[in-house]
């Protein structure tokens, strides 16, 4: 298989032809949706992670850098917007080692400020992430989601949603749907439905299949990572400060799902507490 090239873009570099062909691929994979809506919503993203293997667009995530008040501090967050892997690549990490780095580099240029990963999800591949990424992430499966985290999501998803947040489920829906996964794609198999996590997805959005979204949060600190999203983390924090001399080409090698330890115990100790 072609070795990924991964590289971060702001997102008013993209030409037209770059567009078109992110909607391509994301079209493949989601219903529900239009070249129209995905560029307007494209347009409120500040960054874009893109995947690619020989010269040819494989995946990408879009990003955005938003800035909001809880618990009476200012804290900032990573929005992960419209993200998609070509299935043939399916089980590389790339994309989820870039976002870490690019997480540690934003870190690097203001230290002092707690920084979230704010994702919003109507797929159990993308909630797992959670899991494994981090030590503490709400909601969670086996512990109430605390106060403060709770805070954070309501004032993140009230802010970027308005009346489609509805709190009482920690759901975003829209009176239409903005895009769902095609059928395809939204069942797990049966192997996966059985994992605590993938059920407590099921259960805690009924409605994902139609396109609603599952709020989540969890804190991007080196404390609270796991593995090697922690290293790409603090890689990415000691080459930072982002967003203005973020190295864009995510450089050395880029590990597969077997060095990740998707969803066990943390295999890496902290290595320090940056964050």
């Amino acid at each position: 298989m072609s070795r990924l090239e991964v590289i971060v873009r702001e997102r008013r570099e993209l030409r037209a032809e770059d567009i078109g062909q992110m909607y391509a691929l994301f079209a493949i994979y989601y219903a529900e949706t239009s070249y129209k809506r995905f560029a307007a919503d494209l347009a409120t993203k500040d960054y874009v992670i893109q995947l690619a293997a020989d010269r040819s667009l494989c995946g990408f995530s879009t990003l955005a850098l938003l800035a909001f008040d809880a618990g009476g501090f200012g804290r900032q967050a990573i929005y992960s917007g419209d993200t998609i892997i070509d299935q043939r690549f399916w089980g590389e990490q790339a994309l989820a080692t870039a976002f870490c780095r690019f997480a540690g580099a934003l870190k690097a240029a203001d230290p002092e400020t707690p920084l979230y990963w704010f994702l919003i999800t109507k797929g159990h591949r993308t909630y797992r992430y959670l899991g494994a990424f981090s030590r503490e992430y709400y909601p969670h499966p086996a512990r109430p989601t605390p106060p403060l985290a709770a805070e954070c999501i309501d004032v993140l998803a009230r802010n970027r949603f308005g009346d489609a947040w509805k709190p009482e489920a920690g759901i975003v829906r829209f009176e239409r749907s903005q895009g769902q996964l095609r059928a395809a794609w939204t069942q797990p198999r049966p192997s996966l439905a059985a994992r605590p996590e993938v059920r407590f997805f099921l259960e805690r959005n009924p409605g994902h299949a139609g396109g609603d979204e599952l709020c989540c949060l969890t804190e991007l600190a080196g404390t609270n990572l796991r593995s090697y999203a922690q290293r790409a983390f603090l890689e990415g924090y000691d080459e930072g400060p982002c967003p203005v001399s973020l190295d864009r080409r995510v450089r050395g090698p880029v590990p597969a799902v077997a060095d990740f330890g998707a969803l066990g115990p943390a295999s890496a100790p902290l290595l320090d507490p940056r964050g």
